[in-house]
């Protein structure tokens, strides 16, 4: 408990985090089930917002072969394994040929950055600031989410598509698919980059002349040497 009280906001960051990995995950699970292709398909999709953002799920031809380590997490919805981006955020890196892409990077600066973020947030310091704790639990979350996705799937899974089709183009303007541990990221970096510009870091005390004021030792009081007219009496 004492960890706790000198750490009043790491509980929640801590929750934060766990809300935002469990959020991320049962979202990937439910929607790849959900959108879940026929066989021939490679792509479904579910309208939300029309002319501006729909569900995507696109779709290997490939199936889990099923006696891997990890074909129980893969095979939830399915057996039929989903398109990934084994890039970064908003699929820099990212690679369909076979190749893996830079997953394998990732997976590694992911690994690290959770552990520098959930070292970052145990300071008591930053435990005191209730934004800057508000942004490592999203932060963390949204790390753990594609972390787990990099290790189980070998690439993340994306599936919030948002597009927007202005007169006279032809195509829709896409913006790369993203899911909620992008999102979580992205949040927990915008309020940690409004906090660097809008929260002061406390100023150290400054001393006061009362502080400065030195006690002034009390005079001493030195003893009359008898005159020599006192001695001779």
């Amino acid at each position: 408990m004492t960890f706790l009280k000198e750490r009043p906001f790491f509980l929640m960051f801590a929750i934060l985090a766990l809300v935002g990995f469990a959020a991320d995950q049962a979202s990937k699970y439910v929607v790849f089930a959900k959108l879940y292709p026929a066989p021939g398909q490679f792509g479904i999709e579910q309208e939300v917002i029309p002319g501006y953002f729909k569900l995507l799920t696109n779709w290997t031809g490939n199936s889990d072969p099923g006696d891997q380590p990890l074909s129980g997490l893969r095979t939830i919805g399915g057996e039929r394994l989903p398109e990934l981006n084994r890039g970064a955020l908003f699929g820099w890196g990212n690679s369909r040929d076979g190749s893996g892409g830079w997953n394998n990077v990732f997976l590694l600066i992911s690994f690290l950055a959770a552990g520098f973020v959930i070292f970052w947030a145990a300071r008591p310091a930053v435990a005191h600031d209730f934004f800057l704790s508000k942004a490592l639990g999203l932060i963390l979350g949204g790390t753990l989410g594609n972390l787990y996705d990099r290790v189980v799937f070998e690439g993340v899974r994306d599936f919030l598509h948002c597009y927007i089709k202005f007169e006279g183009d032809a195509q829709p303007r896409i913006w790369p698919d993203f899911n909620i541990a992008d999102a979580c990221l992205v949040v927990g970096a915008g309020i940690l980059l409004v906090h660097s510009f809008l929260v002061k870091e406390p100023e150290p005390p400054t001393a006061t002349l009362q502080d400065a004021t030195v006690a002034v030792a009390p005079p001493t009081t030195i003893p009359a040497v008898p005159s020599d007219t006192a001695i001779q009496k």
